[in-house]
This record gives structure tokens, C-alpha cells and sequence, in this order.
């Protein structure tokens, strides 16, 4: 019988070999790079590699979720090597790991009906959908003026400015998701998940209102998926998300990208709306699930 064997990443090697599998299971979507996963190791985080004989077929990652009260767990399976108790082994581990955290709730996505039959099969539930959108770049992208008196800057030209609009824009952003579960994002975690590159920031008197960014795929250059796109409530209704969104997309023309794409929830039918407005299609749904540890 094959022996499987599944082990902590731990080298750069393990990591890479983590990401290879990523890339085959979900082509449509960004990996991190190298030294963007490098640089999210956490003790609340575990990666898993599941070799069989030798050979990677698999990986896992558990982690504490965004969401107040969860842990997130993506077991994934070359195709080739699926329906051979690989995925349920990753998931053991990985629940195991999110009990280890204290976290009473599983949480878990999937995009395609074997992934969501094999969530069903572990008593995993739907809790939310999100609904990706996707630009394609033809040529130029037209422009939409900003607001008087805004600023607009990049995180990355004002090294400590995405950190400090954690209090006053990041926590009302984050809590105006349409979520199941309200998120519960740290300061840390902020500073270091929520920020693309680039990431484009409107400011009145210097501090941020909104942001639009991209988050470039190091593995398909062509490619980038949008970042958060938000706008603080006392800045609604004036253009700044639909400025913000083409700066973005303008950049991306400039860079050599063709395609944008994004997530949005789908209850947050606003972003939606405004996505089709500017000219992104529906080209994929996922379903968010749920179970408790326990369960």
C-alpha cells in the first residue's frame, strides 16, 4: 500500500512545494509569493504538505479566520490523487489545529461541486456566497475625477499611514462587510493581510477615507486581484470608490495587466452593482461554510 506521510512546511523548499499545489488547484486565483507566504508564518498558522511515497499530492493550511470565532481550513488534493482518504486526513490535522487555538467554529469555502460534496460529507453547511467579478483591459482606462480637496497617495509612497487608519477607517470598513459572522480583524493582521500593492489611498486633511488597490499575481504577471476597495461612511456617495477603482484598473492597463478580478459578498449588492457599472463580468460564485469544531 502507498504510505502518506503529512508534515509541517518548515523550509523554504516546503513552502514553494505548498504553493505549486495551490497554483493547480485554483489557477483561476492569486497565490502568494514566496515571501508573501514566508512572512504570514504565525504560531495560530499551520501548513501541511501530504506526500505519498514521497511525492507531494496535497497540502493544507488551518489558521484563525477573519471572522470572530473561527478557524479556516482549506485541505486541498491534486486531482489525481483525490478519493483516496488524502483530503480527510488534511482536514483531521487541520481541525485538530483549530481545537489547539480555542476556536469553537470550522470555517471553509469551496468553488466547485466536488469541493462542495466533500465539505457536505463532513457536516459543513453554507453560510454566505461570494460572487467573483473580472475586468477585462482592452486598452486605456478612463478616468473618473476625484472628490475637491481629496488627496489621493499610495500606501506604499506613506510607509506607516495604512497602519494608523486602523482605528478610524480600517474597523468601520471591516464591519460593514456582509458577513454571517461579524470579522474580527487585529491590528497586526491588518497591517499585514488587508494591505495591497499597491494600494491607493483618498485622504482629507491626512487622514485615509477610502482605498481601492491590486494584489499582482507572481505567477500570471498578466493577472492581479483587486484589493480591499472601501470608502468611510461619511464619504459615501461621492465618487471616491468609483475614482479609487479605476486609478486601480489604470494602473493595471500601465503594467502590462489584462485581466482584474475580484471577490465581493453577495449580500453586498452595492460593490456589485458598481463592479457591473464599471464593466466587470460574473465569472465564478463560491459558497463560504460552517461547522462547529466539534461537529
Amino acid at each position: 500500500m502507498p504510505e502518506l506521510e503529512i508534515t509541517r512546511c518548515v523550509s523554504d523548499a516546503d513552502h514553494e512545494a505548498w504553493r505549486q499545489v495551490r497554483i493547480a488547484v485554483l489557477p483561476y486565483e492569486r497565490t502568494q509569493s514566496l515571501a508573501e507566504l514566508r512572512e504570514g508564518d504565525t504560531p495560530d498558522r499551520l501548513l501541511l504538505l501530504a506526500r505519498v511515497d514521497g511525492v507531494v499530492v496535497g497540502h493544507g493550511l488551518a489558521q484563525r479566520s477573519d471572522l470572530a470565532g473561527g478557524g479556516s481550513v482549506s485541505p486541498r488534493v491534486l486531482e489525481a490523487h483525490r478519493r483516496q482518504g488524502i483530503g480527510t486526513a488534511l482536514l483531521e490535522r487541520l481541525t485538530q489545529h483549530v481545537a489547539d487555538l480555542g476556536l469553537p467554529v470550522l470555517r471553509a469555502g469551496a468553488d466547485d461541486d466536488g469541493a462542495l460534496a466533500f465539505a457536505h460529507r463532513f457536516g459543513f453547511e453554507e453560510v454566505n456566497r461570494e460572487v467573483e467579478q473580472t475586468y477585462r483591459i482592452a486598452g486605456p482606462v478612463p478616468q473618473a475625477p476625484a472628490p475637491d480637496g481629496v488627496e489621493v497617495v499610495t500606501a506604499q509612497e506613506r510607509p506607516g499611514l495604512w497602519e494608523a487608519s486602523y482605528e478610524r477607517f480600517g474597523l468601520e470598513a471591516l464591519s460593514d462587510f456582509a458577513v454571517d459572522t461579524p470579522l474580527d480583524v487585529s491590528p497586526e493582521r491588518w497591517a499585514r493581510d488587508w494591505l495591497a500593492d499597491p494600494m491607493f489611498l483618498a485622504l482629507d486633511d491626512g487622514e485615509v477615507v477610502a482605498c481601492a488597490g491590486l494584489g499582482r499575481d507572481p505567477d500570471q504577471p498578466t493577472r492581479a486581484e483587486n484589493g480591499l476597495t472601501a470608502v468611510r461612511r461619511d464619504w459615501r456617495g461621492r465618487g471616491l470608490a468609483v475614482h479609487l477603482k479605476l486609478r486601480a484598473l489604470a494602473w493595471a492597463a500601465e503594467h502590462g495587466i489584462d485581466e482584474v478580478y475580484t471577490w465581493t459578498q453577495d449580500g453586498n449588492a452595492a460593490m456589485r452593482a458598481l463592479n457591473t457599472r464599471l464593466g466587470y463580468a460574473t465569472t465564478r460564485v463560491g459558497v463560504q461554510l460552517a461547522r462547529p469544531v466539534s461537529g
